[in-house]
C-alpha cells in the first residue's frame, strides 16, 4: 500500500475533532513529501537534529511536533520553528524552552508529559507534580511558552485493559488540570496499535507512524 493510501485509511477512521500527527522519524524526506502531497501538514519527530534538517528542506507550511524526550541543551536547535513539544516533564525544561523561544520572539506550545505507564523507562511527571507546576510562581513568569494540554505513553503491552486504564487516567488528569488552566485543549495519546482505543478514552491528538509509513527500517 502506498503512503497516501495508508494516510487516507487512517484519516477516515478519525473523528474531525482528533488531530493526526504523522510520526515520520527515521523516514526519508521523499516519504514525508508523499504524505505532504496527500494533504498531511503535521509531522512528528523524536530527534531534534533530524527534525531541523527536514524543516530546512521541506515546505514551510508544515507544523513540526517534537514527540521524543527533549534534552535541554538541544532546545536551541528547534526553538525557531517547532510548533508543539509533546514531552515536557520538568520546570527546568520549560524554563529553557521559554528562554530559547524568547530569543526568536516566539511563544512555543508545549504539552506536559504525564507518566501513565507502569514501565520505568517512560519519562513523565505525576499528575500531582503537574498540578504543583501549573500553580507555581515560576510557571507564571514564563511568557514564551503556552501549555496546551497533556501527553502520555501507555505501557508497551498486548493487554488492552491495562492500556485503556492508563488512557483513562490521562484523560482524568487532563480534566483536573483544566480546572487550573482553562485553555487546555489537547490530550495527546494513542499510536498505531491503539489510537482507536485512545480516541474512545478521550484523545484529541494521535501519533501514528507505522500505519502510515510502514515499519521502520533498521537495516
Amino acid at each position: 500500500m502506498s503512503i497516501s493510501k495508508n494516510l487516507e485509511n487512517v484519516k477516515s477512521a478519525l473523528p474531525e475533532s482528533v488531530t493526526l500527527v504523522a510520526v515520520s522519524k527515521t523516514k526519508p524526506i521523499s516519504d514525508l513529501m508523499e504524505a505532504y502531497s496527500a494533504g498531511q501538514r503535521i509531522f512528528g519527530e523524536n530527534k531534534i537534529q533530524e527534525m531541523a534538517e527536514k524543516w530546512e528542506n521541506m515546505p514551510k507550511d508544515i507544523q513540526w511536533h517534537m514527540i521524543g524526550h527533549v534534552q535541554r541543551n538541544k532546545v536551541k536547535y528547534m526553538a525557531e520553528f517547532v510548533d508543539l513539544i509533546h514531552g515536557v516533564d520538568s520546570l527546568k525544561l520549560l524554563k529553557e524552552i521559554n528562554k530559547q523561544a524568547q530569543k526568536h520572539n516566539r511563544v512555543i506550545n508545549c504539552l506536559l508529559q504525564i507518566k501513565i505507564a507502569e514501565e520505568d523507562s517512560k519519562f513523565g511527571i505525576s499528575a500531582d507534580e503537574a498540578s504543583t507546576l501549573l500553580q507555581s510562581e515560576s510557571f507564571t513568569e514564563l511568557k514564551h511558552i503556552n501549555i496546551t494540554g497533556v501527553m502520555g505513553m501507555a505501557t508497551f503491552t498486548d493487554d488492552m485493559k491495562q492500556v485503556e486504564k492508563e488512557f483513562k487516567f490521562l484523560k482524568s488528569t487532563f480534566d483536573i488540570l483544566k480546572n487550573l488552566l482553562s485553555n487546555l485543549s489537547t490530550v495527546s495519546m494513542g499510536m498505531s496499535g491503539d489510537y482507536l482505543l485512545a480516541i474512545e478514552c478521550g484523545s484529541t491528538m494521535v501519533r501514528v507512524g507505522s500505519s502510515i509509513f510502514g515499519k521502520r527500517n533498521y537495516t
